[in-house]
């Protein structure tokens, strides 16, 4: 984050332009920030915040009584920062204890006022701290991601986009890998697919060709891409008569794992070459799943697939969690989906669940991350609250 600051992007009424703002928010990381930032002086305790109808909530405890005697939890915190004394490139993330608005608290739990009271996440089991991860000296080894499920529309794309922009909002150098012959990803960070002369596909099958003929600098500081197009799609057929087929990416990957901290591979639609190329590059998959029952349908499958690229190919790989995606609690479907996923996976369903919400195709046509372009928005908030759940993940190894 030392290389620039995040704006909202356009679209949000009153909001700065691209790389303006008020002198007191110079050099702070996001427009909640900027929004704790104004009001640090009028907040009561570091033990209490307020929720969106103004009473005070204890962030771990959960007392939303709002009386002002009442007892709040013990928040002592060796994670937290006084603001002001943060290291460059660190900044403090209010999204770490937010308080969800209440409509979009209504789609991610049937009793927002129990969500907030007990702090139960969307899945029923109590939701972890994850506390704001701290800088980084220098990126390095990269930890390997494989977003996979052979079912398209799951939100394999733009959970891709998002995570890695939340991971570079904290400080952590990502490469976003399209593996997807359509481009989707390539588009949904700004990229004619169509007018690329070099992509992934080139990296592949061309020797000799390094891997910085074809990275792409996006406009997210510390996140770079390799694009991908349809040229991709005759790699299937053409890998079929090389030796070592399912190690081609991880092959071309290698060089540059050291200068990243998170690679993240973003599958085609399917359990054919491409991404069984994928999962034998991969050190973790993270399986996003919309709470639909023909997307549940499909998992078995898939992680039959995870299992026998393990055996054969990838001992290292792991089903790092299953991520629900465009849930929404009014509905009974989603509900038992998601209640479903949990029963069989238990752990390996992650706390953070991706609510519905406009902004996510809105994003798309804007060719930017969810976490610039509506910077302050809950489904920002959920994407940086599932990169600290990744962090956490890896740092707990």
């Amino acid at each position: 984050m030392n290389e620039s600051t995040f704006t909202p992007g356009g679209g949000q009424p009153g909001a700065p332009a691209r790389g303006q703002g008020s002198s007191e928010s110079e050099g702070v990381g996001s427009v909640a920030v900027r929004t704790f930032a104004a009001r640090y002086d009028a907040a009561p305790t570091t033990t209490a915040h307020q929720s969106m109808d103004g009473r005070q909530v204890n962030a771990m405890a959960g007392n939303s009584a709002g009386d002002e005697s009442a007892e709040l939890a013990d928040y002592s915190d060796p994670h937290r920062i006084p603001y002001g004394e943060l290291p460059e490139g660190h900044f403090y993330d209010p999204d770490a204890e937010y308080e969800p608005d209440p409509e979009y608290a209504a789609t991610l739990a049937p009793d927002a006022a129990r969500q907030r009271r007990e702090r139960i996440g969307p899945t029923g089991r109590p939701l972890p701290y994850f506390p704001i991860p701290g800088p980084v000296s220098e990126p390095g080894p990269a930890k390997i991601i494989a977003m996979c499920n052979q079912k398209g529309g799951v939100g394999k794309t733009t959970s891709a986009i998002n995570l890695g922009a939340a991971l570079a909002e904290y400080g952590r150098r990502v490469l976003l890998v399209d593996f997807d012959p359509q481009g989707a990803l390539s588009v949904g960070l700004g990229v004619n697919p169509m007018e690329l002369e070099l992509t992934v596909y080139n990296l592949l099958m061309e020797r000799g060709l390094a891997p910085d003929e074809v990275l792409l600098k996006t406009a997210v500081a510390g996140m770079d891409l390799l694009p991908s197009n349809i040229d991709l799609s005759a790699a299937e057929v053409q890998l079929v008569s090389e030796v070592a087929r399912e190690s081609t990416l991880q092959r071309a990957l290698q060089p540059l794992q050291n200068d990243y901290d998170f690679i993240v591979i973003d599958c085609q639609p399917s359990l054919g070459l491409l991404t069984v190329n994928a999962l034998t590059a991969a050190h973790k998959v993270i399986v996003p799943l919309e709470c639909e029952f023909f997307a549940l349908r499909g998992v078995a499958l898939l992680t039959e697939t995870i299992e026998k690229v393990q055996e054969r190919l990838n001992p290292e790989l792991e089903l790092d969690g299953i991520l629900a995606t465009m849930y929404d609690s009014r509905t009974v479907h989603s509900r038992e989906v998601l209640a479903r996923v949990v029963e069989a996976f238990d752990d390996n369903v992650y706390h953070t669940v991706i609510g519905r919400t406009v902004r996510f195709p809105e994003t798309t046509v804007a060719g930017e991350p969810i976490t610039t372009y509506a910077s302050n928005s809950v489904g920002a908030a959920a994407y940086r609250q599932l990169a600290r759940e990744v962090l956490a993940r890896c740092h707990a190894e």
